[in-house]
C-alpha cells in the first residue's frame, strides 16, 4: 500500500461536480487487482447530509482527486461511502472504490483550447499555468455534458 496527500476532491451530484473543501485528506492505493483507493476526508460538517444520504444509499459517486500535488492532473474514481463520524465541527469520511479510468490528457487539451482562443506568448503562457493551478472544466468536457 502507498499513501498521499489528497489536495481537493469533487463529487458528482445531479450531473453536475461540486468541490468539498478540505480541511485535510489522504488517500491510500492499496495496489491491488481491482486498483481499489481508500479516501479519507475531513471537511465542514455543513457536508455531513450529503455524505449521510451516499452512506445510507450505498450509491457510487463519480470523484476527481487531486493527489500530492496542485499541479498533478485530477484523477477520477468511483466510489462509495464506508464511514462518516463527526469530529466537533468537522466529519471524518471514508470512501472507498476503483480507479475509474486512465486520467485524460487536461494539460494537452487546455493547450489545444488556448490556442483555438488565439492566445500567444506569455498571454497564452500566464493563462495555462493559472487554468492548470485552477483546473476549470473544459470546453470539450461542457460540450460533452450538454450532448
Amino acid at each position: 500500500m502507498k499513501s498521499f496527500k489528497l489536495l481537493s476532491v469533487d463529487f458528482e451530484k445531479d450531473g453536475e461536480f461540486f468541490s468539498c473543501p478540505l480541511v485535510d485528506g489522504i488517500i491510500i492505493n492499496e495496489e491491488n487487482s481491482r486498483r481499489s483507493w481508500i479516501l479519507e476526508m475531513f471537511v465542514d460538517k455543513e457536508h455531513k447530509p450529503v455524505f449521510d444520504e451516499w452512506l445510507e444509499s450505498g450509491e457510487v459517486i463519480n470523484t476527481k482527486a487531486v493527489i500530492s500535488y496542485p499541479e498533478n492532473e485530477p484523477a477520477g474514481f468511483r466510489l462509495a461511502v464506508y464511514a462518516v463520524k463527526e469530529i466537533g465541527d468537522h466529519i471524518s469520511v471514508l470512501l472507498k472504490g476503483p480507479l475509474k479510468r486512465v486520467r485524460s490528457q487536461y494539460a494537452e487539451h487546455l493547450l489545444e483550447e488556448l490556442i483555438a482562443e488565439g492566445l500567444q506568448g506569455d498571454e497564452m503562457l500566464d493563462r495555462f499555468r493559472a487554468d492548470m493551478k485552477n483546473r476549470p472544466q473544459l470546453k470539450r468536457d461542457r460540450d460533452k455534458q450538454n450532448s
